[in-house]
């Protein structure tokens, strides 16, 4: 995670988690990959709540969560951390029953174990989009049809590529393309293009963060409103705001943003998914540990 996303991205996870868990216990713990660039505020957080990566060697989980990064290289493979993320790949397919692999690090993974490259987007992928279910799997039985999911990306891998080297497509959009998709490599390794944890203001604030960074000349291009996540009047409000954006371009009009009328009409509906397909990932690896004990005794 980056620094800016690092308290919000552990709080969806814990939430989405406790959310699925039901009775089940689950504790969650939070490592972090050592080579990625810090703040001093970050490296403090990290330092008094994460373990180290190394940690993780002799140690031992039921199931693994990597998260995503701002990319720095054009090539995955040349990112400070590349190394690390790779010894951390190869130790999950024999130590985890289960990874999940989300966003950057879905491409990532993918670029490692079978050099499947991922392709950049003529425009971000971003907003709520519906998905329907490709291929019948455990983990996506009682989805309801069809399934939402929000997705924040400017680069996507393609279908084509992932069949041919053995994935599944589980979750598939016609607009943002594929969703989910796993691969049993010992460990059953579960890809995130989408951001099911996300919290409905989550795609908000993203949007708002890229307007003030074209308003300051950080970016080129306004940011593209995020599809199927506002209501029509409020769409409308926005799309004046773009307009005196493009017109009056000073980072100062970002006090003119409408945050707060966005915020009370958004339009998620992701969340019971989200909910309910963990709450299958969690039980799943609960039964197998379950059968593990069993054979063992």
């Amino acid at each position: 995670m980056p620094d800016s996303a690092l308290e919000a991205t552990e709080r969806q996870f814990s939430n989405l988690l406790a959310a699925a868990a039901g009775p089940l216990p689950v504790r969650l713990r939070f490592y972090s990959l050592p080579e990625i660039p810090r703040a001093d505020a970050a490296r403090a957080r990290i330092s008094g709540s994460y373990g180290e990566l190394r940690q993780l060697w002799n140690g031992s989980l039921d199931a693994l969560i990597v998260t995503g990064a701002e990319p720095r290289s054009p090539d995955l493979r040349q990112e400070s951390y590349w190394d690390s993320l790779v010894e951390l790949i190869e130790w999950s397919k024999a130590n985890v029953a289960s990874a999940v692999w989300s966003c950057l690090a879905a491409h990532a993974a993918v670029l490692h174990l079978d050099g499947v490259p991922r392709r950049a987007l003529a425009q971000k992928c971003c907003g709520v989009f519906e998905h329907r279910v490709n291929t019948a799997h455990r983990l996506t039985r009682d989805l309801a049809a069809p399934t939402s999911a929000p997705h924040s990306r400017w680069n996507e891998v393609a279908p084509a590529a992932l069949e041919s080297c053995g994935y599944e497509i589980l979750t598939v959009s016609e607009q943002a393309g594929v969703n989910l998709f796993a691969k049993q490599l010992g460990s059953l390794f579960l890809f995130w293009q989408g951001h099911p944890e996300y919290d409905e203001r989550s795609l908000l604030k993203e949007y708002q963060r890229d307007v003030a960074r074209f308003l300051r000349g950080e970016r080129d291009t306004y940011p593209t409103m995020p599809y199927g996540y506002f209501d029509a009047a409020i769409t409308a409000r926005l799309a004046q705001f773009e307009a005196q954006a493009r017109d009056q371009r000073r980072e100062a009009l970002m006090s003119e943003f409408p945050f707060e009328a966005a915020a009370a009409k958004l339009v998620p509906g992701w969340r019971a998914g989200a909910v309910q397909f963990y709450r299958h990932w969690l039980q799943t690896i609960a039964a197998d540990k379950q059968m593990q004990r069993r054979q063992r005794a």
